[in-house]
């Protein structure tokens, strides 16, 4: 639940059973991916083990990074990255001398010569790199980890798809079902006080992959809107494999929205305010609730599918 929110209630309704949901926020638990420090050979090629003394040299004491151009080093010869020159106010942190401007240039040549893995090999990648490429490279990886695309937390777990699928229905107590099609009821007692509130994730599992469908209240401008838009648990090209449409209405009248859905690789807030989605007004939405007008019962269809 996004902070200053509002709890909701969901209502999932299918053939056999109707269930109801109090909607609140779960804590998140912090996570760090291992990284791995072996010696390797791939595709043929050797790359230079991470516990090499060379490599070694190029570990920046402060943040344990690689350090890259410019390398700096003091009167002393210990060496740091440029960021971290920064953060210790041009002070050595290993003597306590001045750095001043000196670089470490036989270091930066040196490190024109190696060759690493990517730091994603635990992950999948096999490739090697140019030092100079790899950071390139990992920032762009296709095995890198994920964001948890939990909405309304500040969630810092990372991984892969799997490992994300099991946090989300064991920390979140995300709700998971299987099957592309899918038909929400979701209700909530005076809906003028909405602002900036989310209902609870819920996961589909379709065509063996993952799919992730928000639904939430939020101000466009100063119109307070209602919008569900759905995510992909993978990367991008993937994601353009897919369709889904959804379609909210009442009274004989409905709003349909088609589109394609958008990788995790884009946070939630970038897709909901690149407005990629089914956007309701509030108060078309009340209107489609009927009544009186003073409590939001607003049904949300949909459907997944393959494109050929």
């Amino acid at each position: 639940m996004a902070p200053g929110g509002c709890i909701f209630k969901e209502v999932l309704e299918s053939q056999s059973a109707v269930v109801d949901y109090d909607i609140s926020a779960t804590k998140s638990i912090l996570k760090h991916p291992q990284s791995t420090k072996d010696a390797i050979v791939y595709n043929g090629k050797c790359g230079v083990s991470s516990t090499n003394g060379v490599h070694e040299l190029l570990e920046c004491p402060v943040c344990t990074g690689s350090m890259y151009p410019p390398i700096h080093q003091c009167p002393n010869g210990h060496t740091l990255c440029s960021s971290c020159k920064v953060r210790v106010q041009n002070r050595c942190p290993t003597c306590r001398f001045e750095l001043g401007n000196i670089r470490c240039l036989a270091l930066e040549k040196v490190a024109e010569s190696l060759e690493l893995p990517c730091r994603y090999q635990n992950l999948g990648c096999h490739d090697i790199f140019p030092y100079y490429s790899k950071l390139k490279h990992e920032q762009l990886c296709q095995f890198r980890p994920y964001n948890c695309p939990y909405a309304g937390s500040e969630c810092s777990i990372t991984g892969d798809i799997p490992t994300l699928v099991a946090h989300l229905k064991n920390d979140h107590k995300v709700d998971m079902h299987d099957g592309c099609t899918f038909n929400h009821r979701y209700v909530k007692s005076n809906p003028q006080e909405v602002e900036n509130a989310t209902w609870m994730l819920t996961v589909f599992n379709c065509f063996g992959r993952q799919f992730c469908l928000h639904f939430e209240a939020f101000h466009l401008g100063m119109a307070p809107v209602y919008m569900a838009f759905l995510r992909f648990m993978g990367d991008e090209n993937d994601a353009k494999k897919f369709s889904y449409c959804l379609e909210v209405g009442g009274y004989g009248r409905k709003l349909t929205w088609q589109g394609v859905p958008r990788s995790i690789r884009d946070s939630h807030k970038k897709v909901r305010d690149s407005e990629d989605g089914l956007i309701i007004q509030r108060n078309l939405a009340l209107f489609f609730s009927g009544g009186n007008r003073q409590e939001l019962k607003l049904r949300v269809t949909g459907r997944i599918w393959k494109e050929q």
